[in-house]
């Protein structure tokens, strides 16, 4: 097979990655990963599709994403590390946005818990899912959507451009994979940056808790102050105020 015209040994070798499960089209990346990684696929193994009929997102969410609109992909890791598990998603992120920097016109910023965006349009979501077998980490799937061009339907979303999709891989796989391979929860290096980079940062918001945003903490809960006073908050998305349902 081929991937915008790349035969999939060469974009193999490209990514530096022990398997590619190259496809023309599939439900999700996801569901192929975990099936991969059951059989006994080793770490970094990369499920890529031109185009997912049925993708998941956060919440149990599906969407469809059409043949070259963006970059689908899925990278299978085997940490062992189970705090690190707890921030994967946020850290995927600051290194996608760091990688992602040289590609876009304006810099790369992050929404807790799993977003990317730019000139405030989301270009890419992340969505990490954990195995377990007997108490013991498995495997983790990647999960990670980068729009090329704007979706359908959703015109305000960030897009990429005029730039290949093999270029977007070479800057977005090694990110993810630094990210798998890093150990513990945020260091204080990694909270400036996220700092830096943050969408939401002294904004309102009204969801998951009402509260002006504080930050997230080493573990990646997400940080409020409200008028009870700062909460932190593990689950669920970030809705804040001024931005219309």
């Amino acid at each position: 097979m081929r991937y915008d015209g790349v035969e999939a040994e060469a974009l193999q070798r490209l990514l530096d990655v022990p398997r590619l499960s190259l496809h023309d089209e599939v439900e999700s990346t996801m569901d192929v990963a975990h099936a991969l990684a059951a059989a006994g696929a080793p770490a970094g193994t990369l499920v890529l599709a031109d185009r997912q009929t049925a993708g998941r997102g956060r919440g149990g969410r599906r969407w469809a994403s059409a043949s070259g609109a963006g970059v689908w992909m899925t990278v299978l890791e085997r940490p062992t590390d189970g705090a690190a598990v707890d921030v994967l998603s946020l850290r995927v992120g600051l290194q996608l946005a760091e990688s992602l920097d040289g590609l876009v016109t304006a810099p790369v910023q992050l929404k807790w818990p799993n977003d990317l965006y730019v000139g405030g349009g989301k270009l890419a979501g992340i969505l990490v899912e954990a195995r377990w077998r007997d108490r013991r980490l498995d495997w983790v799937a990647v999960g990670v959507g980068i729009n090329v061009r704007p979706p359908d339907g959703a015109p305000d979303a960030a897009s990429l451009g005029a730039v290949a999709r093999a270029e977007v891989l070479a800057a977005a796989v090694p990110a993810v994979r630094a990210a798998a391979a890093a150990r513990g929860h945020l260091t204080p290096r990694e909270l400036d940056v996220f700092t830096a980079r943050d969408l939401a940062r002294g904004r309102e918001a009204r969801a998951p808790a009402r509260g002006r945003v504080a930050g997230i903490s080493p573990s990646g809960d997400l940080l409020l102050d409200t008028a009870a006073g700062r909460v932190a908050c593990r689950a669920g998305s970030l809705v804040l105020e001024d931005v219309p349902t």
